[in-house]
């Protein structure tokens, strides 16, 4: 094999192997034809990491386990996590380039855990989105507040609070936009 045969090939094959940037959500900036989501969860010890989508499918079985990972943990209630949520972490952990998994903070949120939360903090919305399935507040410790909060704002596909004062930066696939400091 030539010299210039082993080039077109490597070229080739990086042009396939280049990620792609879209979806019907127009956001996937960094996802790849293989999306991956890598979380731990500090209240239930539990850690996942799985590949979601493979060339334009979602894989029901990682999607339920996604669902169950995002549970609200305290009444163990399970409901379907947006997948243009999930789009958007797994876009921005890639932006982020780090091996190190989300620190899940929030998830889904069941109306009862909504409204203690509420009554204890003005921070929690009454029709957030975490009660629709919609919504992550995540933490790295490797990257700070600013990093995630312009990575997942890189992706330009839904809303993106920056909490700095308690560590972490909520991710939700409504209308693009951006609070907090």
């Amino acid at each position: 094999m030539t010299r210039r045969a082993l080039l077109g090939a490597f070229a080739a094959t990086t042009v396939v192997a280049a990620p792609t940037y879209s979806n019907a959500f127009g956001l996937l900036r960094g996802a790849g034809d293989i999306r991956r989501i890598k979380m731990y969860n500090g209240r239930t010890g539990e850690s996942m990491d799985t590949i979601y989508w493979i060339e334009g499918q979602y894989l029901k079985d990682a999607l339920n386990e996604v669902n169950h990972f995002m549970r609200d943990w305290r009444n163990n209630q399970v409901t379907n996590i947006d997948t243009r949520t999930v789009d958007i972490m797994a876009a921005s952990h890639n932006l982020l380039d780090t091996t190190e998994p989300f620190m899940l903070i929030s998830g889904y949120r069941s109306p009862e855990t909504n409204a203690m939360l509420r009554a204890r903090s003005s921070g929690v919305a009454k029709n957030s989105r975490h009660l629709k399935g919609e919504a992550a507040d995540l933490r790295l410790k490797s990257r700070s507040v600013n990093q995630m909060f312009r990575a997942a704002s890189a992706c330009a596909a839904g809303g993106v609070g920056r909490y700095t004062s308690s560590n972490f930066v909520h991710m939700d696939c409504g209308p693009v936009r951006a609070w907090g400091s």
